[in-house]
């Protein structure tokens, strides 16, 4: 038997001691009124009348000397210390809490405000009551969980011993918050569009695939946060529409990768690429500022500015400079070589589109940013629309630490142009690359009643995990996992 299985049939029978005192062990009820938080802000003004207030929470650590208990308690707001004396006390319930209280049990405790000769605000107890009893040790505050994998399967523990886990996920929080409220402050309407799609679309991506019963059809979870929904929008008469949700890429995983992950995407009528590019700025700096109260961030090897000046990047400048490629003329077979010639593995069968897309990969991991990208050609783009030079389309990334953070562009709004595009994708598709875009029949007549100008913009998760310098799925709270297999 191991320790931890002795602990926990050692806690069991303490259940046994708390139902033989008449108490429950996890009640539904708690008369708690006020926070741990609460009751240290009101500490001097309790102590000055001796009112007696009720607090719950969960204890994290225990000392014991002669007869008298220190405890400290958590309830998600702060710590506080409790001092239960023998003397004064009910005997019962002093000796019950020395025998069946332990460290990461859930206990109401009733008290007075109480300072200690060292000077420790604590409460004074007067009487408790169990509200939950673990059955598990939690591991010592001061040795936490060591383990990565560990830290990902048994996140709540990683969260409760771990104050900058802890804190990131309240940023986390404050981040999309931010973005929020930027947006509504700017009177976007936010909207909900389908997650579960019989023709996925608006990005570039393999998706999962599922089967509706009810319906005897195959459906996709969608690889974009409502884009193609979202435009239909704008056809509707929406000027302004946003989308916060959860999206679904079928793909590789690394540092910066997930499979499912929250993005946000925006699409504004009557603006453009010129114009989105202010916004763009204007929300990087929002969310800095409301969610760290700073502009420069240590990302990796590099250090970024957000209030600085963003410089502009030519797609296809940039790769002509390094490999000798035109992204615009060469052909398929000079693109591949390129590819080849500079030794990078790709792990795929390639396309022309695949290759300048590799070969972009490898320029941008020494931009440090932050940086507009654009001048993309056009067959990496079937959404946005055509430049003054039809080869190329109206298309911005942002470039922070050697990696695209996010995407906007002047969308596509000439119906003819969007079937061809979507034509010449789908023989993509026919042939292979199974990232390419569908033809999605439905939106392009969506498309020929009209759809204004407009601006269309999109921003995961990613930049959180960037602007916290942890790999992506440290950003999140329960990234998926293979299931841990059991020792036999």
């Amino acid at each position: 038997m191991s320790s931890g299985d002795e602990i926990r049939n050692e806690r069991i029978k303490k259940l046994e001691l708390l139902k033989d005192a008449g108490m429950e062990a996890y009640p539904s009820h708690t008369a708690r009124d006020t926070s741990v938080s609460e009751f240290l802000g009101q500490f001097e003004e309790l102590e000055k009348s001796g009112g007696t207030k009720i607090i719950a929470g969960r204890v994290m650590s225990l000392r014991g000397q002669g007869g008298i208990v220190f405890a400290d308690v958590f309830d998600g707001t702060t710590k506080m210390q409790l001092v239960y004396q023998k003397e004064g006390a009910d005997e019962q319930m002093f000796q019950l809490f020395e025998k069946a209280v332990d460290i990461g049990d859930f206990v109401e405790v009733s008290g007075t405000a109480y300072r200690t000769k060292r000077g420790v605000l604590s409460m004074h107890v007067g009487s408790w009551k169990m509200l939950a009893k673990s059955l598990s040790p939690i591991p010592s505050e001061w040795f936490g969980i060591k383990d990565e994998e560990t830290t990902l399967r048994q996140r709540y523990l990683d969260i409760l011993l771990n104050p900058e886990t802890r804190a990131m996920f309240e940023r986390r929080s404050k981040f999309w918050q931010a973005i929020r409220e930027f947006l509504l402050a700017r009177n976007f309407l936010e909207v909900e569009t389908p997650v579960l799609e019989s023709s996925p679309g608006g990005a570039d991506a393999r998706p999962f695939i599922t089967h509706h019963n009810a319906l005897d059809i195959d459906v996709y979870l969608r690889i974009s946060a409502g884009e193609l929904w979202q435009k239909r929008l704008l056809i509707a008469g929406f000027p302004k529409v946003f989308e916060i949700g959860r999206i679904f890429r079928n793909e590789g995983q690394s540092r910066e990768h997930l499979q499912d992950y929250t993005q946000l995407e925006t699409y504004e009528a009557f603006s453009d690429m010129e114009k989105g590019m202010e916004f763009t700025k204007d929300l990087y700096r929002h969310i800095a500022k409301e969610v760290y109260g700073k502009y420069t961030f240590e990302i990796g090897d590099f250090t970024v500015d957000l209030a600085d000046e963003w410089g502009t990047i030519d797609y296809c400048g940039e790769i002509q400079k390094r490999f000798g490629v035109d992204p615009i003329s060469c052909s398929e077979d000079e693109a591949i070589q390129a590819v080849r010639d500079a030794q990078i593995n790709v792990g795929e069968e390639l396309n022309k589109a695949r290759a300048i897309d590799h070969l972009w990969k490898s320029v941008r991991k020494s931009i440090q940013g932050p940086a507009f990208l654009v001048n993309q050609p056009a067959y990496l783009e079937p959404l946005a629309k055509r430049s003054s030079n039809p080869e190329i389309v109206e298309r911005m990334q942002v470039l922070l630490a050697g990696s695209e953070m996010s995407k906007g562009f002047s969308e596509l709004n000439d119906p003819l142009d969007q079937r061809a595009r979507f034509e010449e994708q789908q023989m993509m598709r026919d042939a292979g690359d199974d990232e390419a875009q569908r033809l999605d029949e439905d939106y392009v007549k969506a498309m020929e009643y009209g759809m204004p100008p407009a601006f269309g913009f999109g921003l995961s998760e990613r930049l959180f995990a960037f602007l916290e310098n942890r790999p992506a799925h440290e950003a999140q709270l329960f990234p998926l996992l293979r299931p841990k297999k059991e020792n036999l």
